[in-house]
């Protein structure tokens, strides 16, 4: 066994390392970048395949591989590379949580304003190969749009840099957005380089309830506003709930009058409410997006199927908690982009049942996941230029890539 003489630690994989519900052979433990790229030099070699971990937050999200012989987990790459507090830049490894990496850069007055939709134990990396933005994407960007370069290890171990060091310079940023959002389907991201932002010196929530009818009006009433807020998010329930966070000097007196401007009874707060920053988690989870004009149809047909919604009205990014097919076929007619997320094996019968003609092309399970994609053509072609072997989490992702 060639990669048991890389230096990397090894262990048999157990029940608890399922991906997807494949079972791998072997969990791997590199320490270094350099360990990565010797370990999949040696799978590469031996034609087995590999799939990235980090947190393990979203292990059971995508389709399963095809096949897993080893499973890569990050944790041990849990260093801050470089720190340039004057130059607002961090260089992290893929496996730092994004907790002990807030904690780190408070210490300097900084923060990377990138949200963890998928709780505590998201990574740096998780976050990057999901694509996953929170809340505050709204006024900062996605992590993507704050990443300036990264580090990763291509399938037969070469280590590949791209972007700079410094906000100014973004040669090569293109490689950051191309890994960002892959699934590890085309090689491991082992560290990431993001701009930083001063924290801010205070935040204050309001929150207030309205019908569905009313939600995008008040949603661009808020997000228009010359009191800023970076965030405004809307939960559904018996009625919807719709919170702004509103952030630095002065906050709490622009939050007064942010929830005057909004002409609804509500309050002040000085914590998020309960649902805003509550994990991604569950069986039955679907990513939704759609133009904001379109966010009341959404939720409307969200609550015909009895289910439940949140994300953001403004940018039209939402998180639906659901277990009927239908619904979701009835979203894609509408106009809208419905990831199935986390989707259980054994719900794939019931979708063949009522789509018989639906193939197995986008995973094992015979579950359009991902809905159309109208860049398949040219997504297969980036993955045949860097994975042309199929050894990187083979199957996961979007058209079985």
């Amino acid at each position: 066994m060639a990669i048991g003489t890389t230096g990397v630690t090894l262990r048999e994989a157990g029940d608890g390392d399922r991906v997807g519900g494949v079972l791998p052979r072997w969990v791997a433990l590199p320490e270094s970048v350099r360990e990565v790229a010797a370990l999949l030099r040696a799978c590469s070699q031996e034609g087995l395949a590999v799939v990235p971990v980090g947190g393990g937050t979203k292990v059971h999200w995508g389709a399963p591989p095809e096949r897993c012989d080893v499973l890569l987990d990050t944790s041990c790459l849990n260093e801050v590379v470089e720190h340039a507090t004057g130059d607002l830049i961090v260089r992290a490894q893929a496996g730092l949580t994004l907790a002990a990496l807030a904690d780190r850069l408070a210490r300097a007055g900084q923060e990377l304003a990138a949200d963890a939709p998928s709780g505590a134990g998201e990574t740096v990396g998780g976050l990057l190969a999901t694509g996953l933005a929170g809340p505050r994407s709204f006024r900062y960007g996605t992590p993507r749009d704050l990443l300036i370069g990264m580090t990763v290890v291509l399938p037969d171990g070469t280590v590949a840099r791209s972007g700079g060091k410094v906000v100014k310079n973004v040669a090569g940023y293109d490689l950051g957005k191309l890994f960002t959002g892959s699934y590890g389907t085309l090689g491991v991201i082992a560290e990431a380089t993001f701009r930083l932002h001063p924290l801010p010196a205070e935040r204050r929530w309001i929150e207030v309830e309205t019908g569905r009818a009313r939600v995008r009006e008040l949603a661009a009433v808020l997000a228009a506003s010359q009191h800023e807020p970076s965030a405004v998010e809307c939960a559904s329930g018996d009625g919807v709930r719709v919170a702004a966070l509103v952030e630095g000097t002065a906050a709490a007196h622009r939050a007064e009058a942010l929830l005057r401007e909004s002409g609804l009874p509500g309050e002040v707060r000085d914590t998020a409410p309960a649902w805003w920053d509550e994990p991604l988690d569950g069986t039955h989870l679907a990513e939704v997006r759609c133009l904001p004009s379109r966010v009341g149809a959404v939720l409307d047909l969200a609550a015909e199927a009895g289910a439940a919604l949140r994300g953001s009205p403004v940018t039209g990014r939402l998180w639906l908690h659901a277990r009927d097919p239908e619904l979701v076929a009835r979203l894609r007619a509408d106009g809208a982009r419905v990831v199935l997320l986390a989707w259980p094996d054994q719900w794939s019968d019931q979708w063949s049942d009522q789509w018989p003609d639906r193939t197995a092309a986008n995973g094992p399970e015979g579950i359009d996941r991902w809905g159309e994609v109208s860049a398949m053509a040219l997504m297969r072609r980036v993955k045949e230029r860097f994975d042309p072997a199929r050894t990187m989490s083979p199957g996961r992702f979007v058209g079985g890539i």
